[in-house]
């Protein structure tokens, strides 16, 4: 009995540290837009001002509490594969699942999961 009691505060240790990220992306180009070598080629901009086209729109489904640097990071690595030059317009929200729950009304904003959403550019 004492060792499955640990076997068991071993596994709760281990994997309560355990962050899972689920990265979709929608490539909407008809153009073709080669990959990027690195993610430092690709930035995020606030706002674009020169020309520009959207080619896709990347969605993380993280822990709501993740930091936004992180977010950023495999959106940039996203958007590096599919060509873009910049992401922008970046929404969170939290998933549906989760904003339906019966006590919504006691939790409120404590929702676990969030989506960050993103459009990824290539510039003209």
């Amino acid at each position: 009995m004492k060792k499955q009691f640990l076997l068991l505060f071993a596994s709760l240790i281990l994997f309560s540290s355990c962050t899972l990220y689920h990265i979709d992306s929608q490539d909407i180009s008809l153009d073709v837009h080669p990959s990027k070598q690195s993610i430092d080629e690709v930035v995020y901009l606030e706002t674009i001002d020169q020309p520009h086209e959207i080619i896709a729109y990347i969605t993380v489904n993280a822990e709501r509490r993740q930091r936004i640097s992180e977010i950023l990071e495999r959106m940039r690595r996203e958007a590096a594969i599919l060509g873009a030059d910049a992401i922008t317009n970046i929404k969170s929200d939290a998933t549906g699942q989760w904003k339906s729950l019966p006590v919504q009304d006691l939790i409120g904003n404590a929702y676990v999961r969030a989506n960050f959403s993103a459009s990824a550019v290539a510039f003209k």
